[in-house]
């Protein structure tokens, strides 16, 4: 059974950071792309990063590239992603995502999410 827990989601004023991370079980992390996707406040979800089978394949949405950075842990089966330098629009509920492309499309895949606010 696939399944994949976000966690680290919370409250931090603008300008902060704080680390997410999406555990993952039922897969090999290293078959798959796993990525960030996020939900605004009355907005669509939206693409945030992808890191591929090679963890050094990696992209980023333009709004926080040089901000974000995505990460995975082979033997902890985890995907992370480090924000720094938070924004107020970064705000919103973050979901892990499981694909198989090097592209900004989701697959089918998703956790249950965790929310982020960022208070100016």
């Amino acid at each position: 059974q696939v399944q994949l827990i976000e966690s680290g989601g919370g409250s931090v004023q603008a300008g902060g950071s704080l680390r997410l991370s999406c555990e993952v079980s039922g897969f090999t992390l290293n078959s798959y792309v796993m990525a960030w996707f996020r939900q605004g406040p009355g907005k669509e979800r939206e693409f945030v990063a992808f890191i591929g089978w090679n963890a050094d394949d990696t992209y980023y949405a333009p709004s926080v590239k040089g901000r974000f950075t995505i990460s995975k842990d082979t033997a902890a089966n985890s995907v992370y992603l480090q924000m720094d330098n938070l924004k107020d629009e970064d705000t919103g509920v973050y979901y892990c995502n499981r694909k198989t492309t090097l592209t900004p499309i989701a697959g089918t895949d998703w956790g249950q999410g965790t929310q982020v606010t960022v208070s100016s």
